[in-house]
């Protein structure tokens, strides 16, 4: 059945695959993004984007024009490395964004929203002694980034109170595929394959062994929208179970990209975890979802992406 959806960081890299899939699906869609790091080119030339900040007051009445069934929340200041350089201004986007989506909800008289919450299960467990982890552990985040993201979870079920939303949480491994933005503090699969292809130098941070749990986009838009028709509230690890330290990752892309150079080690981030990968059993059991793609396949569909 056709929903009215309301996506945040719509022109971004993981809120555009999202609105394709939304659209593909026959649904009502409206975008809300501020463009500081979205782009329109990864939409729809007629897609009905709203260019707000979600912190602006104004964004209340958009939400309530749009009167939406559905709300996926991807908007958020999103690096590690800015949320330890200016941990106030992460919250403040972090927590009060998504604190202004929330109390624009409560103003939708007599109709339940679903707020589908996407945050990160690679940040927010912070250095679990249990790899890979599951949603049973506490999480005990190492960044503000994770902290800010970790703080927003625990404000749903008091909505869900408050004015009878109901919502999903979505903790996210490392995301990647094509759209995704190789600038800046980018992911690194991303930067690396845009790197290489461009001949130019590639640096990892620290010795490369750190591990993270790489899921390519398109698995990660079918988890979403599994919760979003699910009545199981999560969280939800959507990963693959599997972490691949940095120095593989560089092989891999080097291959497809018949890169030759050698990496250059660089002194590591403040607020990066060494190792982590998601248990994804609780996703298989209750949303019925697995990982489809392969991280070896995954990466050359990305490396094919950005050399076109």
């Amino acid at each position: 059945m056709s929903k009215t959806c309301l996506v945040t960081g719509a022109a971004g890299f993981i809120g555009s695959h999202l609105v394709d899939r939304l659209l593909l699906d026959g649904h009502s869609v409206t975008g809300i993004d501020d463009l500081s790091s979205g782009n329109l080119c990864r939409l729809p030339a007629d897609f009905d984007l709203r260019e707000i900040d979600i912190r602006d007051p104004d964004t209340k009445n958009v939400i309530s024009e749009v009167n939406p069934d559905l709300i996926f929340h991807l908007a958020a200041q999103i690096s590690v490395a800015v949320s330890a350089r200016e941990p106030q201004f992460d919250a403040d986007v972090n927590v009060g964004g998504a604190l202004n989506i929330l109390e624009a909800v409560r103003t939708i008289p007599g109709k339940n929203v679903k707020v589908l919450y996407v945050t990160s299960g690679g940040t927010v467990y912070g250095e679990p002694e249990k790899i890979p982890v599951d949603e049973s552990i506490t999480p005990r985040p190492l960044s503000p980034y994770g902290a800010s993201k970790l703080a927003v979870e625990t404000y749903l079920p008091i909505y869900e109170r408050l004015c009878a939303l109901s919502y999903s949480i979505i903790r996210l491994g490392n995301v990647y595929g094509p759209r995704q933005d190789p600038h800046g503090e980018a992911g690194v699969v991303a930067i690396f394959a845009n790197a290489m292809l461009e001949g130019r130098s590639v640096n990892i941070f620290g010795d490369g062994k750190d591990e993270r749990d790489y899921v390519f986009v398109a698995d990660v838009v079918d988890a979403i929208l599994k919760a979003s028709r699910s009545e199981h509230s999560g969280p939800f690890n959507i990963g693959t179970g599997i972490g691949t330290n940095t120095n593989a990752i560089f092989e891999i892309l080097a291959h497809h990209c018949n890169y030759k150079k050698l990496p250059i080690h660089v002194p590591p981030r403040p607020g990066d975890i060494s190792r982590i990968s998601l248990d994804y059993g609780k996703a298989k059991k209750e949303l019925s979802w697995c990982p489809r793609t392969s991280l070896e396949q995954g990466l050359k569909t990305t490396v094919e992406w950005f050399g076109r």
